[in-house]
């Protein structure tokens, strides 16, 4: 449970902080991962690119902690400037605030929505001993044979936790939960048969899935990805409308003039259409893109209903 004392922040603190800045003509892009992740990573990639587009240093600071709540609430407290940026996720933004009654921040009423730089695709995998090769036979099985299979996730409340669920409460299915502290541990045991099911990331399932350590069954985004265009959507399969796509996008505080949201999101847009970063976000297992700030406005209210009535309909609580 995220503690108030935890991620509180000393005023005095907090205006010394920003006012440096400032007198640095400095922008703080905030990512509240720690260093050498993929998204720490990524936005390494696009801050010295937007720093040539706003004449301005941009400056990745990392705060971690409270599932990124320290983060989150960090930005939103900050002065409505166009100097301090949330680099902010789908379980930041949607999955989290759906799970916890009692986050420092409202996704919606303490942020601007820029536009979306990433997306993280994720696949259905299971080990090679589960009797199915595709969603439908999958389904099939786990009706014929109720809480026998049993899938791993990150973490209870996990967006890999929450897309579980989600698939699970549209095919009427019965599917046992095994958490882990993280997406490593239970890739680990699916292959070894611990476990039956998981969604993967796209770059973490790729390899396994070639060697043959893996069936891919679907992939849970709206539309086919490039470089797997011979397997189909979870949607495709008879899920109609599933989806649990990560995003990964850029906020700024609430009350930012429009015209610097405007001028943030035009920059953005044009950096993510670069051949280049187009290759270096491929590398990290990420597609760049982007998108107006009625587009990832509409994204963010659509994922909150989404994930909120999954918590609902599973009763799922924090950990």
């Amino acid at each position: 449970m995220i503690s108030r004392r935890h991620i509180a922040i000393s005023a005095s603190l907090l205006f010394a902080t920003f006012g440096s800045f400032a007198q640095n003509n400095a922008v703080r892009l905030v990512v509240p991962f720690s260093t050498g992740g993929p998204t720490d990573i990524a936005a390494r990639v696009i801050a010295p690119l937007l720093s040539e587009a706003m004449g301005k240093t941009v400056i990745v600071d990392n705060r971690v902690g409270a599932t990124g709540a320290i983060g989150a609430e960090f930005v939103a407290r900050a002065p409505a400037d166009g100097n301090t940026i949330l680099f902010g996720t789908s379980s930041i933004m949607a999955a989290n605030p759906a799970l916890m009654q009692k986050l420092p921040y409202d996704p919606v009423r303490d942020f601007a929505a820029v536009s979306t730089v990433a997306t993280i695709e994720n696949i259905l995998v299971v080990h090679p001993s589960v009797p199915a090769n595709n969603v439908q036979e999958l389904v099939r099985y786990a009706k014929e044979n109720p809480g026998k299979l049993f899938y791993g996730s990150s973490g209870i409340g996990s967006t890999y936790h929450l897309g579980s669920e989600m698939f699970a409460n549209m095919t009427k299915t019965q599917l046992g939960h095994a958490p882990y502290k993280g997406q490593g541990p239970a890739a680990q045991d699916l292959l070894a048969g611990h476990i039956q099911i998981m969604f993967d990331a796209f770059n973490s399932a790729v390899p396994n899935i070639k060697a043959g350590r893996v069936k891919a069954l679907g992939i849970a985004s709206a539309k086919r990805h490039p470089e797997l265009p011979d397997l189909p959507t979870i949607s495709e399969q008879g899920v109609p409308g599933y989806a649990t796509t990560i995003w990964l996008a850029f906020f700024l505080p609430a009350k930012t003039p429009s015209a610097i949201v405007d001028k943030m999101n035009q920059d953005l847009r044009s950096i993510m259409q670069r051949p280049d970063v187009k290759e270096r976000f491929n590398k990290l297992g990420m597609q760049a893109t982007s998108s107006s700030t009625g587009e990832l406005d509409t994204l963010l209210k659509q994922e909150l209903v989404q994930w909120s009535k999954v918590v609902k309909d599973g009763n799922i609580k924090p950990e």
